[in-house]
Parts: structure tokens; C-alpha cells; sequence
């Protein structure tokens, strides 16, 4: 099926539009995380107690704020749990111990703060948990390496079944992606948890995999047009693609943006991640790793004196 036929978009003369768009995101990304918000990093991360509260009528999530406010608790996280009509709401606390005290401890702190508001004897404490900031530092750690090993694995990988230059590309897209994605949470304020970094992941895979797709098919085009530039090859091989490209990612965003409005707000830092980054996964695929890739090929070609800047189609080393 295709949306879309015989589509001639110059998309690499429209680079340096691409370019200020990600500029100005990743920038006010990067000012949010350094001097703003920084990165907002959930209880996971950070340590503390997280206590589940089931509440007898509807409450808003300001009311158990204010309260908890009130008596003295600061940067404690609201969110509700499954439907609103079950009127469950978690109480993330920061707290540097980690044993049962740090837990017991959170409890009777919740307690009196509801007790001694409007909300007392509307509810009630259901359990708890606690995180220590020893754990929430390994999952950090964890949670790097993981990024930047898919990110080495994706690099080796490209390399070997196309060219180096090709793997390079890709992956400063995906980086791209991330650090966009990150930003957008940063300036949004929304908490970075486990379920944040699984969706990371699951954009970095999608991504790798949209860009993939358009190199096999500036690969293919290099063997057939060998009269043309390597720009030339790259606006044909994205528009030949465009419609596979939007099928793929247009679904895949419907069924995310389902999951972000209709999902709750325990899938909200989830599916949010996966909006942001199905959406930026596409466009870098055709802004950032295609104009960087004929970036270095007309470099190239500009060092060796000649005047058609594209490469030798190589043969695959594995058969698709």
C-alpha cells in the first residue's frame, strides 16, 4: 500500500531548517536540565518511600498537595492509581533511609498531614514501599549502560553491515533522540522513572530500525543510479520510503497517543516517552542521519577533487 506516489521533496536543501528546529529544542532542553529543572529523576532513582492512599470520595491531587505542604513536606510526588473513580492516589516521599523506620516513618507523616486537613477521615492508608538512594543510584547506573551499550551495539553493527560512516550517522540520530526526548521531560517537569527508561529504549530500537530502512534503500540506489549524486540518491531514497515510513509510524503513534490519553497516569511517563519519541524517531531519520550522512560524502568527494559526491556502492557483507 502506498500513501503516497511519485514524490519528489527535496528534503536535504531543507537541512538547515531541520537543523535550527533541533537546535532550539535540544538547547532549551539542555538550559532546563543544567539551570531549570535538571533532570526531574523519579523515586526509583532518587530513593525515598512511595505510600498508596485510597480515599472515600473524589479528591484532586492539589488537595493532597496542599495538605502535605502544609505540614511541612516538600517536592513530594502525587499520582494516581488506575481509574479516577477508585480514588487511589501514591505519595512519593524523598527520604535518605531504607529501612523499615524510612517506611513507618512516611506513614505516620502522610497520616498527620491528611489527618490535620480538610481530607481527615476520608481516607486511608493502604502499604508502602521504600527505595534507598544506594539502589536508586545502581538503577542510574544501570539504566546508562544500557543506553549507551544498545547505542555501541547499534554502532558495531551498522558498520559492519554497511559502512562506518553509516553506523556514525544513525547513531548521533538516535543520541539526538534521546537527548531531545530527555529535554522535552525536563522542560515538561515530568519524572524520569523504570518505566521512562524501558520507553527510551523501545524509541531507541524504533529509531535505529526507521533509519535502517532509508540506508538499505540509499544502498540499493547507489548500485542502480550510479549517474547520480549522492544527494540525489538520498531525496529519492526518502521519498521512495515516505509511505512506508508514514504507515509504520502513524499507527504506532495512535496506538501511543491511546495509551498517553486513555492509558492513566500510572502509563503516563511511559506512553509520554514513546509520543515524543515515535514522533522524533521519524524525523530524524530524515533530518539529522540522511543530511549528515551526505554531509561527509560531498566533504569527501570536496578533499579528493571530484565533482560527483557519492561513494562506491559496496556489496553486502550478509544478504538481507
Amino acid at each position: 500500500m502506498e500513501l503516497f506516489r511519485d514524490v519528489n521533496v527535496d528534503w536535504i536543501s531543507k537541512k538547515w531548517y531541520f537543523l535550527g528546529f533541533s537546535l532550539i529544542v535540544t538547547v532549551a532542553g539542555l538550559l532546563s536540565i543544567f539551570f531549570w529543572h535538571g533532570i526531574p529523576l523519579g523515586v526509583d532513582f532518587k530513593g525515598g518511600t512511595i505510600i498508596t492512599v485510597k480515599f472515600s470520595e473524589a479528591v484532586h491531587q492539589d488537595q493532597i498537595r496542599d495538605a502535605v505542604t502544609k505540614a511541612g513536606v516538600k517536592d513530594a510526588r502525587i499520582q494516581g492509581v488506575g481509574p479516577a473513580s477508585n480514588n487511589e492516589f501514591i505519595v512519593a516521599l524523598e527520604q535518605s533511609a531504607a529501612d523499615e523506620n524510612a517506611l513507618d516513618a512516611g506513614k505516620r507523616t502522610i497520616l498527620q498531614a491528611l489527618s490535620n486537613s480538610p481530607l481527615a477521615g476520608k481516607f486511608q492508608i493502604r502499604d508502602g514501599s521504600v527505595v534507598g538512594p544506594q539502589v536508586g543510584s545502581q538503577l542510574r547506573t544501570q539504566a546508562l549502560l544500557a543506553t549507551l551499550y544498545s547505542l555501541a551495539g547499534m554502532l558495531i553493527y551498522l558498520a559492519f553491515r554497511f559502512e562506518l560512516i553509516y553506523g556514525v550517522a544513525a547513531v548521533v540520530a538516535v543520541f539526538h533522540d534521546t537527548l531531545f526526548t530527555i529535554g522535552v521531560f525536563s522542560l515538561t517537569n515530568t519524572e524520569i522513572s523504570l518505566t521512562v527508561i524501558a520507553a527510551l529504549l523501545t524509541l531507541i530500537g524504533y529509531s535505529m530500525n526507521d533509519t535502517i530502512v532509508v540506508f538499505d534503500r540509499i544502498r540499493e540506489n547507489l548500485k542502480l543510479s550510479r549517474r547520480e549524486t549522492m544527494r540525489e540518491v538520498v531525496n529519492k531514497s526518502i521519498n521512495q520510503t515516505l509511505s512506508r515510513t508514514i504507515l509504520t509510524s502513524g499507527l504506532t503513534f495512535l496506538t501511543v497517543i491511546s495509551l498517553y490519553l486513555f492509558g492513566g497516569q500510572v502509563l503516563h511517563g511511559f506512553s509520554f516517552a514513546l509520543v515524543i519519541g515515535i514522533l522524533i524517531g521519524t524525523y530524524s531519520s530524515i533530518a539529522v542521519a540522511a543530511p549528515m550522512l551526505v554531509a561527509y560524502q560531498e566533504t569527501r568527494a570536496e578533499k579528493q577533487g571530484r565533482s560527483s559526491a557519492r561513494p562506491e556502492a559496496r556489496r553486502d557483507k550478509v544478504r538481507a
